[in-house]
């Protein structure tokens, strides 16, 4: 399997897995000369260009898409024209109509898409998806998840404050794939409406515009009646276990991401309440669940790669073996949408605003 990679930030990352995993990097793409170079200096077998387009023509099976958040989608239509399998990295669209062209690229490709959202797949989500598809929760009604970085304001200012780089350009709910993809995934459902809110607000005492941007509160109404509530961006309290936090309450348990340093930030902690456990029990349930090791050539994977292994892996079994993408064009394209409505949504009052249904489940 031979691949290209575009963007060489977190693309590089995703390159020397790809190369651990035994995926051909055949080919590699950067507007950053230096970045280039560097790249070209770790995969001397790899060509490099500062177009993608030289890409299109370079025999490959695959490339990795991980240019600027926000330009992804027109990238990812070329490659599958030209039946190129592609792996998305961050958001899908950056808006409706792109986010339509782009399902309709997909489906009508030779080649797949598949996005890079390896959220679902990190070792605590995992445990959390078991506990769903048995049924140990029953009714799934309140999702909440958090996708949190505790940066200082002067970091978060050079983080986000400069329009020239994507992350000063996009809106403040637009990076919330990292709590919407394990929401979609855990709950089977797909969002209906969205109301965005500034954790702080421009006009509040001491407070500029800079902080009202750091973070975010999304509400999403889910299409199973349940309703999730995620918080994104820049606020103390950073969780360990890759800066995420999930829980699930359901109509017989609740579970959630254990909130520890460490280790322990990879498992879950699930409690049962004494009604529903068997007659003369004594008292409510709980237990902590730690997820089995990870393991590559006989070795424990360290548990904050443990996604990207598996991301990767389920891709190069979708382009050599056919099986389906881990998670496909459509519900990459609908937890991509929440973003955009949530920015319409924070513009608007916070008043809840209707999600594109791109589930395919009516016309299009």
């Amino acid at each position: 399997m031979r691949i290209g990679v575009v963007g060489l930030g977190m693309g590089l990352h995703l390159a020397r897995w790809c190369r651990t995993l035994g995926i051909e990097v055949a080919a590699v793409c950067d507007r950053d000369p230096a970045r280039l170079a560097g790249a070209l200096a770790e995969l001397p077998d790899a060509t490099g260009t500062a177009d993608w387009r030289e890409l299109l023509g370079a025999g490959l099976d695959g490339v990795v898409l991980a240019n600027d958040f926000d330009a992804h989608a027109p990238l990812a239509m070329a490659f599958l024209d030209r039946g190129v399998h592609v792996l998305s990295e961050t958001a899908a669209c950056a808006d409706e109509t792109e986010g339509r062209r782009l399902i309709a690229a997909a489906e009508a490709s030779s080649a797949s898409y598949s996005f890079a959202e390896n959220y679902p797949l990190l070792p605590q989500h995992r445990l959390l998806r078991q506990a769903v598809e048995a049924g140990e929760l029953g009714r799934i009604s309140l999702v909440e998840a958090d996708y949190l970085h505790a940066l200082s304001p002067a970091a978060m200012a050079e983080l986000i404050g400069d329009p020239g780089h994507w992350r000063g350009r996009i809106a403040p709910t637009a990076y919330c794939t990292h709590t919407l993809s394990p929401v979609l995934a855990l709950t089977g459902a797909w969002p209906v409406a969205v109301s965005a809110f500034p954790v702080d607000a421009p006009w509040g005492e001491g407070v500029d515009e800079l902080a009202a941007r750091a973070a975010v509160l999304l509400v999403v109404r889910l299409s199973t009646g349940a309703l999730a509530v995620t918080r994104h961006g820049f606020l103390q309290g950073e969780p360990d276990g890759h800066w995420s936090w999930v829980s699930l309450r359901g109509s017989r348990a609740f579970a959630e991401t254990v909130r520890a340093p460490g280790d322990r930030a990879w498992s879950v902690r699930f409690r049962r309440e004494a009604w529903t456990r068997p007659a003369g029990s004594d008292g409510p349930a709980e237990e902590e669940r730690v997820p089995p090791p990870l393991l590559w050539d006989g070795t424990p994977v360290d548990r904050a790669r443990e996604a990207t292994v598996l991301l990767l892996q389920g891709w190069r079994a979708t382009v050599t073996e056919g099986r389906p993408p881990l998670l496909p064009v459509r519900p990459a394209v609908a937890a991509s949408l929440v973003g955009v409505v949530g920015a319409r949504s924070l513009a608007e009052g916070s008043r809840p605003v209707p999600v594109p249904d791109v589930s395919g489940r009516t016309s299009d």
